[in-house]
């Protein structure tokens, strides 16, 4: 795995690949919250949409938005279903979506990466801290994703959603659809500082639940089929933000049967749901 794989390789999925992004990302026409991920799929044979939801819109209303973007791409191409691959809170959104918006027929496969399922402990003590400071905070976190374009940002909503007690509640009434296969990972780093812009929340993290990608304790993103556990082949391990190559490189030089870069573990990703005949 030391380069790309060649386009030859790999078995083209049957259904299109429609990615979501999470909490705090937006899919632009020019700069999208994936990094060079959707470009090397295209590269590679696969068709590749975008959710386009709010990046802290709620749940309900980005799962609105990712019903008539799932729609719109089925029209286009003219197939039967789309395969979601999400990251963070875009799981929770294609979840609200496929079980409660009537999707299910429309979705082959929902891959999740990092997505907080079981809620957060981190967030339970957190949300501690008095209601009109957090409050404030979120507007004013409000205030700067309708800058970049938001349309309904709800930050608290959302961050109060990933409660352990919400999301207990939440996977309750918003059971799996039997005709979508469902499946999940987790990724870990190794050090406080294999991210610089995440090393303060993975110190607190991992004082409360553990090791994680500097948000997320593996515990937490467990759903469906779970695929295990990445840690990377280097010594940094793989952050939530190298998860959808923020960074924009590769992860380590390759020195076991690990992640190194970003972009072939998508690729596998890919040619493993073609394998599953999605």
């Amino acid at each position: 795995m030391e380069q790309i794989k060649e386009k030859t390789d790999y078995k083209i999925t049957k259904y299109p690949l429609f990615f979501v992004h999470g909490m705090g990302l937006r899919d632009y026409r020019r700069i999208n919250s994936w990094g060079r991920i959707p470009k090397t799929l295209r590269e590679n044979g696969f068709t590749v949409f975008h959710g386009m939801q709010d990046g802290n819109g709620s749940i309900e209303d980005n799962a609105a938005v990712l019903k008539e973007s799932i729609l719109s791409a089925i029209g286009e191409t003219g197939c039967e279903k789309v395969n979601i691959i999400a990251h963070s809170k875009g799981g929770l959104d294609s979840r609200y979506m496929i079980t409660h918006l009537g999707l299910a027929d429309k979705v082959a496969s929902l891959t999740t990466v990092a997505t907080p399922h079981h809620g957060s402990q981190t967030v339970d003590r957190l949300l501690r801290f008095p209601a009109p400071l957090v409050k404030f905070g979120c507007a004013i976190t409000d205030l700067f994703m309708r800058l970049l374009g938001d349309k309904k940002p709800r930050t608290y909503a959302v961050i109060r959603h990933f409660k352990t007690d919400v999301m207990k509640e939440f996977n309750a009434k918003t059971p799996d659809a039997p005709q979508v296969y469902y499946r999940s990972y987790a990724f870990t780093m190794q050090h406080w500082y294999s991210d610089i812009l995440l090393w303060l929340p993975h110190l607190v993290v991992r004082h409360i639940e553990g090791e994680n990608d500097g948000l997320l304790p593996p515990k937490a993103v467990k759903w469906g089929e779970f695929m295990g556990v990445y840690r990377g082949s280097g010594r940094k391990g793989v952050s939530h933000y190298d998860e959808v190559d923020l960074h924009r490189r590769r992860l380590s030089i390759q020195t076991g049967s690990q992640t190194a870069d970003i972009l072939q573990f998508y690729l596998d990703l890919a040619k493993s749901l073609a394998g599953k005949g999605f």
